[in-house]
Order: C-alpha cells, then sequence, then structure tokens
C-alpha cells in the first residue's frame, strides 16, 4: 500500500518519514516517492495491504544500481491472539526502462536475485538498510 495511504497517525508517519531520512543519508540524489502505485482499479487488487510502499527514484540509470528506481515493501504481521503488528521482513526490487532487474527479500536468504544485480558494496548498504527499518518499525 502507498506509503501516503499508510500515515493513518503520528508514529506511523513518523516511521515513514524516518525510513525515508535514513535511505536519504546513504544515497542522498535519490527523490523518494510515497505513492509508487498508480491508483486505479487493477493496480490496487495486486497492492498488498499488509505493507508499506515506498519508492526511490535516481537522476540515471546507476551501473552500480543497475537500476533506476527502487520499490521498498515493509511487510507486516498481525497476530490474531494479541493484536500486536510487526514489520516481518522488507523487499526491495530494483528497476529499469527493461523493467525488474533484481530483488532483495529478508524473508528469504537476504541476496540479490535477478537478470543483474547491484555491486557488492550498495547490496551491503541495502542489508543494513533493511535491518534497520525492521529495528524502526518492532522498537
Amino acid at each position: 500500500m502507498n506509503a501516503a495511504l499508510m500515515a493513518t497517525n503520528l508514529e506511523i508517519a513518523s516511521k515513514i518519514a524516518t525510513v525515508v531520512n535514513l535511505f536519504k543519508f546513504e544515497f542522498p540524489d535519490a527523490k523518494s516517492d510515497l505513492k509508487p502505485w498508480t491508483n486505479d482499479p487493477e493496480t490496487m487488487e495486486l497492492v498488498d495491504p499488509d505493507s508499506i510502499d515506498i519508492g526511490f527514484h535516481f537522476p540515471g540509470v546507476s551501473k552500480s544500481w543497475q537500476s533506476r528506481s527502487l520499490l521498498i515493501q515493509i511487510r507486516f504481521y498481525q497476530d490474531p491472539i494479541n493484536h500486536v503488528q510487526r514489520a516481518i521482513g522488507v523487499e526491495i526490487a530494483g528497476f529499469s526502462h527493461k523493467g525488474e532487474q533484481w530483488r532483495l527479500s529478508t524473508v528469504d536468504n537476504w541476496n540479490c536475485v535477478g537478470i543483474s544485480q547491484p555491486s557488492s558494496e550498495k547490496s551491503e548498504k541495502l542489508k543494513k538498510f533493511c535491518r534497520q527499518i525492521l529495528e524502526v518499525f518492532n522498537s
């Protein structure tokens, strides 16, 4: 779900802003997009209502990123017994004009997979960023 729509209270809005600032601290040339999904019925059918989605766009295609845009999906689970909601994982996908180039998931083995992958330096920074996201939402 678009981060802009999920910012329904001060706590969540603050955590989303923290995630954006953490990313921009590591990658200052990126522009954030709190509405990466279009608001049409077909797209809304595909959107996970238990996620917060944020896009980041770079000024051009980067060889070290192997992409121009990133989609970050923070996935949540609400325990039906105690009603506590926790971030259970982060997925990041890199896109170019050719479509999805790579994907990183903290639910699986924390490795980038795909047609092309970001440099090892960028991959390590993304993994650090994912750990920070989970800390922000689960603290």
